[in-house]
C-alpha cells in the first residue's frame, strides 16, 4: 500500500493525462468544424484517423485510475477526483467521436458547392471548445464558481443549434433539392450541441469532487 504521497503524485500525473486529453478532443473539435467549413478533405481524414489516439488517451488513463485506487489509496485519500476523471474521459472520448462524426460529414459532402456561408456552426464550435477548456480548468483548480460559469455557454449553444435547425429546415422547404445538404449541416450541428453537452458533464464532476454531491448545473 502506497503513502497519501504517493497517492498524490500519481493523481497530479492522471490530471495532467486528463488535460492532454481534453487538448485532443477540443483540437478535434476545432479542426472537424474547420474543414467542412473551408471543404479541406485531407484534415477531415486526419481528425478521423486521430480519434484512435483519443480512444487510446481513455484506456491509459483507465488503466491508471486503477493502479492507483489498488496500490496507493489510505484511508485518507479522498477518491472523488479519482472517480471524477473516470467519467470525464468517457465524455472526451464522445466528443472525439462528435469530432469524427462532423469530419466524416466533411468528407460526405466533399466539393459538394456550399449550401449557405457556415457562422453560427463554427460559433458553435468555439464556445464548446471553451468550455471544455473551462471544466477541465476549473477541475484542476476546484473552482466550483468557474465551473457553473462555464455551463451558463450551454443555452447559448442551444440557442444557436436551434437557430441553424430552423434556418436549414426552411432551406429544405424553398427548396427540396436542398435536403440532403441542410440535412448533413444539422447533424453536424447536432454534434455540437453534444460536445457542450458533455462539458456540462465535466463541470458538474467538478461540482461533485468538491463538495461530494452531485447536481445539475444547467439552467
Amino acid at each position: 500500500m502506497g503513502t497519501g504521497a504517493d497517492f498524490q503524485e500519481g493523481l497530479k500525473e492522471i490530471q495532467d493525462d486528463l488535460l492532454a486529453m481534453g487538448d485532443m478532443a477540443e483540437k478535434a473539435v476545432s479542426r472537424a468544424v474547420e474543414a467542412l467549413k473551408k471543404r479541406d478533405l485531407s484534415l477531415a481524414h486526419q481528425v478521423v484517423a486521430d480519434d484512435a489516439k483519443i480512444n487510446r488517451q481513455r484506456f491509459t488513463i483507465e488503466d491508471k485510475c486503477m493502479r492507483l485506487i489498488a496500490g496507493h489509496v489510505t484511508e485518507a485519500d479522498d477518491l472523488r477526483p479519482v472517480v471524477a476523471i473516470l467519467n470525464m474521459i468517457s465524455d472526451l472520448e464522445r466528443v472525439g467521436d462528435y469530432a469524427e462524426g462532423i469530419a466524416k460529414i466533411a468528407i460526405v459532402i466533399g466539393d459538394e458547392p456550399p449550401l449557405k456561408p457556415l457562422i453560427d456552426i463554427p460559433r458553435m464550435a468555439q464556445l464548446s471548445v471553451e468550455m471544455i477548456e473551462g471544466g477541465l480548468k476549473s477541475f484542476v483548480t476546484r473552482d466550483v464558481e468557474l465551473a457553473r460559469k462555464v455551463v451558463t455557454s450551454d443555452s447559448v449553444v442551444d440557442g444557436l443549434y436551434d437557430q441553424v435547425f430552423r434556418e436549414l429546415i426552411t432551406f429544405m422547404m424553398v427548396d427540396p433539392r436542398t435536403i440532403d445538404r441542410a440535412t448533413r449541416l444539422i447533424w453536424a450541428a447536432h454534434n455540437l450541441e453534444r460536445v457542450a453537452d458533455r462539458a456540462t458533464n465535466i463541470c458538474e464532476r467538478v461540482v461533485f469532487t468538491v463538495t461530494g454531491k452531485m447536481e445539475e448545473t444547467a439552467d
